[in-house]
């Protein structure tokens, strides 16, 4: 008996021990990140990139997107012109909902690195080809084919969960998703001053040069030129997927001590002893599941609310606006853009270990209603009292929206092992778009039948915009307690 038990403890030893195989690139990172300390820099810069890359063509069009329309004299009336600038904004997404799950799988199966150089280069390709549509179904064409082709959203956020130590993976997670909302902001200001450079700057641009003959594609130029370069610096971004070929059942239990308990393992080696035990499915996850359909509610919410925000601060005071030009609205998503880099990268780490990424998504989406609930009164205001009371507005928004996307992407990356983390993103991207998609029509529509009833005795005119953003927040907020959502516990 004592001989089976010592011999019991040393199988148990042998499990606990870590192995790393000498031509697995994910051990060469685990072994890597064992012996490093202190803040890394290169890769949160590296991440930072890749993101920037992804982000900067999906939103870059909407200032120009109207006038482009018009020169393409596809629209018989000029009300017709945003029907169809809506099928050139929603071709991107509608890509991206038809091959997300695709590059997760591929991700989890041949690893993160290549669809990342893959979804750059295609923003290389395909938005440059945008820049130079010479008709509406060009421009259809190469934005559907951008958001098919680059599906590296997913994998990224795999990678960045995976190439951190632990006490530093809430940071890269946050680095994500302040790089996307960065990317948000920056793509329309680059659109907005940089198209038509024949009009704005005809001493250094004429009509007939190439800039002159096409209007929109110098906007689209600095963006495919950056995604050129990051794709080339992507050759040299580690690979986090592990690839053990050919390995025994001892060695695949060594691999499983950092996602189970020792009695599990113990079982699940006893299981496999008569075969090779079945993928899990990630359907059947619901703590992977019901983090993404909280993550579709508050990404629909945040859509809508990027729309209704434009819509309401350029819309004239006579119908609750604030009479804002395009210009004063860059100024505000700019000034948001950088108090949103400041608190993901000093703030928000601290705050998802004091309160973990549950209870932090919880409070940014309680504290969100009360806020979105003053913007009508902000209205009443003028001068330099709106200008700040309207930039600590945004500010607190976008800080607490992206509080509450950070946080349920560390949900997400934690519900899955590695082996499905890219699939599990893709399923997660997938969704999201459809909800993403909706948003923009959603919010549209509701802001204009809002402006028609400013007479109303219940909720007059942009205070049911308002409202309605409110309950889609509540919705969101009551999906974070249990039984809905459900915590992976190892």
């Amino acid at each position: 008996m004592m001989l089976c038990a010592m011999a019991e403890d040393e199988q148990k030893e042998a499990l606990l021990q870590k192995r790393y195989y000498e031509n697995c690139p994910g051990c060469k990172v685990e072994k890597l990140k064992e012996s490093q300390r202190g803040l890394p820099i290169r890769k949160l810069v590296s991440i930072w990139m890749v993101v920037l890359c992804a982000a900067l063509p999906i939103s870059s069009l909407f200032p120009f997107l109207y006038f482009m329309i018009r020169d393409f004299h596809i629209a018989k009336r000029e009300e017709d012109i945003g029907y169809y600038a809506g099928y050139v904004g929603s071709s991107l997404m509608f890509g991206r909902v038809l091959t997300s799950l695709f590059w997760g799988i591929v991700a989890d199966r041949y690893g993160r690195k290549p669809v990342i150089i893959m979804g750059t280069i295609a923003v290389v390709i395909f938005n440059t080809l945008f820049g130079l549509s010479v008709n509406f179904w060009m421009a259809i064409a190469t934005r559907f084919f951008l958001g098919s082709l680059n599906g590296l959203l997913g994998p990224i956020r795999a990678f960045a969960s995976e190439i951190f130590r632990e006490e530093y993976q809430a940071l890269g997670i946050a680095t994500v998703s302040t790089a996307w909302g960065i990317g948000l902001i920056v793509g329309p200001a680059l659109g907005g001053y940089l198209a038509q450079p024949a009009e704005k700057f005809p001493s250094i641009f004429s009509k007939e040069s190439l800039f002159g003959r096409f209007p929109y594609f110098l906007p689209c130029l600095p963006i495919s030129l950056f995604a050129l370069v990051v794709s080339i610096a992507s050759f040299w971004l580690p690979e986090t997927l592990h690839m053990h070929h050919g390995s025994s059942e001892l060695d695949e239990s060594r691999e499983d001590v950092e996602t189970a308990s020792l009695e599990s393992r113990t079982k699940h080696k006893m299981h496999k002893v008569e075969g090779k035990a079945p993928k899990k499915s990630l359907i059947r996850n619901w703590p992977l599941m019901s983090s993404i359909i909280v993550y579709c509610i508050f990404s629909l919410h945040d859509m809508a609310y990027t729309e209704i925000f434009s819509l309401w601060a350029v819309s004239p005071r006579r119908l609750g606006g604030l009479s804002y030009t395009t210009a004063d609205v860059g100024n505000v998503l700019s000034i948001s853009g950088a108090a949103l880099l400041i608190f993901q990268t000093c703030f928000y780490p601290y705050l998802d270990r004091l309160l973990g990424p549950v209870v932090l998504a919880r409070i940014g989406g309680v504290l969100s209603i009360p806020l979105l609930s003053s913007y009508p009164f902000i209205a009443m205001l003028t001068g330099l009292s709106l200008s700040i009371v309207l930039n600590c507005a945004s500010v607190v928004k976008n800080v607490l929206c992206v509080c509450i996307i950070t946080s349920l992407f560390l949900l997400q990356n934690k519900a899955v092992d590695q082996h499905q983390r890219g699939a599990a993103n893709g399923i997660a991207m997938t969704a999201m778009s459809l909800f993403k998609a909706a948003g923009p029509a959603g919010g549209g529509t509701i802001f204009s039948w809002a402006q028609k009833r400013q007479d109303a005795a219940l909720l007059p005119g942009n205070q049911m915009v308002f409202f309605i953003l409110n309950v889609l927040e509540a919705i969101g907020v009551l999906m974070t307690f249990k039984p809905f959502l459900v915590q992976r516990h190892d």
